[in-house]
């Protein structure tokens, strides 16, 4: 059972997805019905027919109580990421495909707007990366992502060479079309396409994951929250950065990333504890044997 009261709503819709803006439109109308104040991006207020609650971003994350992401995971992903510095809290409605990180149905989306209202619910914290970026490019500075950063060949045909060290020492240089840097939330995510381990969301831990990688060593990494990894671009081919599927920009040589834990956790809405095993089981198909 949550204390926290909830007062001011965002609604976060999937950009190109009607229903997703069919069910933006429903819970925008729910809610003030119950005094609550909501707020839409600019960017998604015109689409979904509710100009009257737009605002920029500064507006529509100040003073925010939670989050409502209507979509799939790249949704929940992008909620995420516009309040992760507020400590607001997301809750995912699963218009999408996977949907491994929303909690609710469509059809169930008043009663869990109910249930958030009366403080009947419970907050899943999981941890995020921190991604520093030492640029010139568009790239610089700090950002955080719940799944993954990514640095990555732009051209077809061609390997990224990256400097590796690991808490401040050298460990190796990778040649690899990139290298993926996961949370245990994203190690369900590209860094499993790599062939990267899955890990429990419970624990806090780093995943280094080549993709593609044109050398001996080709495993994933297991490291610790703690532990620090700083990637140094060592050749001339530009490479991108992308955190959880958003571009940030090209790197040139001699820019770096440096990733370690986030220094708070995300938080997301839970009705009960979830089974992540049996969530992985069904989102595969897995049978009983």
């Amino acid at each position: 059972m949550s204390r926290q009261k909830v007062s001011v709503v965002g609604l976060v819709p999937h950009r190109d997805r009607a229903h997703a803006h069919q069910m933006a439109r429903r819970a925008a109308g729910w809610l003030v019905e119950h005094g609550i104040e909501v707020r839409v991006e600019q960017a998604d207020a015109a689409a979904s027919g509710l100009n009257e609650y737009a605002t920029d971003v500064d507006a529509f994350v100040r003073g925010m109580d939670l989050v409502v992401s209507l979509g799939g995971d790249g949704t929940m992903l992008r909620s995420v990421d516009l309040v992760y510095e507020t400590g607001a809290a997301v809750l995912g409605v699963n218009i999408g495909q996977m949907g491994y990180l929303a909690e609710v149905e469509p059809t169930d989306l008043e009663d869990a707007l109910a249930r958030v209202l009366a403080g009947d619910f419970e907050i899943d914290e999981r941890m995020v990366v921190e991604v520093v970026v030492g640029s010139d490019s568009a790239a610089a500075g700090r950002w955080w992502a719940l799944n993954e950063a990514v640095i990555e060949k732009t051209r077809a045909g061609r390997l990224v060479r990256l400097d590796v060290a690991i808490n401040g020492t050298f460990f190796t240089t990778y040649a690899a079309d990139g290298v993926i840097v996961a949370t245990p939330t994203g190690s369900t995510a590209y860094s499993f396409s790599a062939r990267g381990p899955i890990v429990s969301p419970r624990h806090r831990c780093l995943l280094l994951t080549p993709v593609s990688p044109h050398m001996l060593f080709d495993r994933s990494l297991v490291l610790d929250a703690d532990e620090e990894l700083r990637f140094t671009i060592v050749d001339e081919r530009d490479v991108i950065l992308t955190l959880d599927g958003r571009e940030l920009g090209i790197l040139d040589s001699g820019d770096t990333v440096t990733c370690t834990a986030g220094p708070k956790p995300a938080r997301m809405v839970t009705f009960g504890p979830r089974d992540f095993h049996q969530i992985l089981k069904a989102k595969f198909g897995l049978s009983d044997r």
